[in-house]
């Protein structure tokens, strides 16, 4: 890890705001994972987030508007999220949306094939979909054109779109966490 910790006391205001708005919506929809010590110094790419918070602050807004386009079912948010982590091996992404994956009840075969880049022979049809685009955009270039179309006939415009920001939340967020050398905590002690 290249960035220790900070400690809540020593935010000046800016990160404080950001530090609230973080925790604000951490508490709404990233419940499944750590997102702080037991001193309530943040972890993962908050902890990041907190020491530029320019861009940290940036980033969460973004993070914000993407889930807040609301046209992906949260099994197919997964399936595009694990399929990132796992291009990406970003540890704590996987660690963190492995868990959101067992929440929704995703069997611990598929997790394991989508963070290997394999795709599940048990995917659903909007699942699936979402794995080709997935995998093709981490691919680099432009996504073919049969692939495209599927996601649009399967998701619908709103969803394909959606889905391409949320690529890009995700591989700007895994390329953070090994950039700063972000470690996963232990799934045994959360620590």
């Amino acid at each position: 890890m290249r960035l220790p910790l900070i400690d809540p006391a020593d935010f000046n205001p800016f990160q404080q705001a950001l530090y609230d708005d973080m925790r604000a919506g951490i508490a709404t929809g990233f419940s499944a994972f750590k997102t702080s010590d037991d001193n309530g110094k943040m972890i993962g790419p908050w902890n990041v987030s907190l020491h530029h918070p320019a861009v940290g602050k940036g980033s969460w807004e973004l993070t914000k508007a993407v889930n807040a386009i609301g046209a992906l079912p949260a099994n197919v948010k997964e399936v595009a999220i694990l399929v990132v982590g796992g291009h990406y091996r970003a540890a704590y992404e996987i660690y963190a949306h492995v868990a959101v994956a067992e929440r929704v009840g995703m069997p611990l075969a598929r997790i394991s094939a989508l963070v290997s880049n394999i795709k599940p022979a048990d995917l659903a049809a909007d699942e699936s979909a979402a794995f080709d685009m997935v995998l093709a955009l981490c691919g680099g270039g432009p996504v073919p054109e049969p692939i495209w179309r599927l996601a649009v006939e399967t998701l619908g415009d709103l969803g394909a779109a959606q889905l391409v920001f949320l690529v890009g939340v995700y591989a700007f967020v895994a390329t953070t966490l090994n950039g700063f050398d972000v470690p996963a905590p232990s799934r045994e002690t959360g620590a």
